[in-house]
């Protein structure tokens, strides 16, 4: 609370000669066109959510009718928040806690609205985190394929091996250091000479990546399985549970309500359709998860492996499969590759909504790169550590809900299951109600009239569903 009195108070006291109903011209730094925003935004939304979680979420809940749903949800809470994000961030032009600063003061809105922006903004850089982490994990897989660790490699030795990576403490520290001084690297790189050359360089890679997986994937005789798992709709396997794992992870897999699709929006040439670009960008996202499902479970079903086989199905059973196929060490290196880049465009994008705040306070971008990544790898630190060393701290047992819960699961459940939520609702309540709907259909254009009604009714009602039943 005292942390957000503090912004608050340096934001309405920077935003005091922005004029009612006027937006303060500034001239940020631009996407150079409307492909590099959208190789960003697809970046930021495509990470370890459409490689990892969603081939095994979709496993889990019957295949081809989740998918189904998943699409409905893209439709009705995906794509309307991020038209809506990008629009706010383009009409700021700032970063997330600028531009709500902006908007609500143009709008004559109460400068509480700040608030949004800050949360976030601090929910991105709590999940850059832990995130980082995460990541890591990818790199000593890498090292292990190139090696050819995999060969031949049991069930029993790849848990072996996962178990041992996340009782290393120094391992994983290693790992996160090296994935947060990449994401660094680049964000201290500046729009044009950093963001955008990450983006442009990585993205294409990771398409063509996932396509050499697809390809091989479709060898192995088990490819019509796949897609029959994947596309054809059993209903029958569909739970209410199922449905609510839907509606979530549509909200989750587009970078949405982190600050990030605000962060970019604010680089956004005027010219550009934000509702146009926005589809684009939802619909080669979930192009990205769909490949990944039909490169990933031709080769599990090749090897009768088992398709819900939870989050352990990347870093457990896949190296089993990858063990015994002809090249294996070659595609699995290719995979894990693959999951790191698109897991660094994502934290790429999270670090962004700090740094371009931290730039508008007069802090270089240099230095407001490696302050905030440093502080996010610090935290991050706490979240390694509850894997092993404090895997029996949890601070939280008083309470029925946190009881057992490490650190990490606690960041985890407040950003994914409070803060996010929170800012979803929050944006499609300000922009649906709260902004002049001229001003929104200026932006918009001919997709207001779709737009309009569904962010203003139904995607305040779904995100209220997924808030409720996070919280149960």
């Amino acid at each position: 609370m005292l942390g957000y009195l503090f912004a608050y108070n340096i934001i309405n006291r920077s935003s005091q000669a922005v004029p009612q109903n006027k937006l303060t011209p500034v001239t940020p730094a631009l996407w150079s066109s409307r492909f590099v925003f959208i190789m960003a935004a697809v970046g930021s939304a495509v990470g370890l959510g459409n490689i990892w979680k969603f081939p095994y979420i979709t496993g889990e809940n019957g295949g081809g009718a989740f998918v189904l749903v998943y699409l409905v949800c893209i439709a009705i809470i995906g794509l309307p928040l991020m038209m809506s994000e990008v629009m706010l961030g383009r009409r700021g032009a700032k970063s997330p806690i600028g531009s709500m600063a902006v908007v609500a003061k143009a709008e004559g809105r109460s400068p509480h609205w700040v608030g949004v922006g800050i949360m976030a903004t601090l929910a991105a850089f709590l999940i850059l985190s832990f995130y980082s982490v995460i990541a890591g994990w990818t790199m000593p897989y890498i090292v292990s394929a190139v090696s050819g660790q995999f060969s031949g490699i049991s069930a029993q030795s790849t848990g072996a091996l996962f178990e041992d990576l996340l009782a290393s403490p120094w391992q994983l520290l290693m790992w996160h250091s090296l994935f947060m001084g990449l994401t660094i690297l680049v964000s201290a790189g500046g729009v044009r000479h950093g963001l955008e050359n990450a983006v442009t360089k990585l993205m294409p890679a990771l398409f063509v990546l996932l396509l050499i997986l697809v390809g091989y994937a479709a060898t192995t005789g088990h490819f019509g399985e796949a897609v029959s798992f994947l596309f054809k709709p059993n209903f029958s396997a569909l739970t209410a549970e199922s449905i609510l794992v839907a509606l979530g992870h549509a909200f989750f897999t587009l970078s949405l309500a982190s600050g990030a699709m605000m962060a970019y929006g604010a680089y956004l040439p005027k010219n550009v359709s934000i509702a146009r670009t926005a589809v684009v960008v939802g619909v080669m996202d979930t192009c990205v998860a769909l490949l990944a499902g039909l490169a990933i479970f031709p080769i599990v079903f090749a090897h009768g492996l088992a398709a819900g086989e939870g989050p352990g199905l990347i870093f457990v059973t896949l190296p089993v499969a990858f063990g015994q196929m002809p090249g294996g060490s070659f595609f699995a290196t290719l995979f894990f590759v693959l999951l790191l880049f698109a897991a660094w465009t994502s934290s790429i994008s999270m670090l962004e909504s700090l740094v371009s705040y931290l730039n508008e306070k007069g802090i270089s971008r240099v230095t407001a790169a490696i302050g905030g990544g440093l502080a996010a790898w610090l935290v991050g630190i706490t979240t390694l550590l509850s894997l092993n060393v404090w895997s029996d701290f949890t601070p939280l047992d008083m309470f029925a809900r946190f009881e057992g819960k490490t650190l990490f699961d606690l960041y985890d459940y407040l950003t994914a299951n409070i803060m996010m939520p929170v800012v979803a609702l929050l944006i499609a309540l300000f922009v649906g109600w709260k902004v002049n709907p001229e001003h929104s259909k200026a932006e918009l254009g001919a997709w207001h009239k779709v737009w309009f009604p569904v962010i203003r009714y139904l995607s305040p009602i779904a995100l209220l569903i997924v808030f409720y039943f996070n919280l149960k």
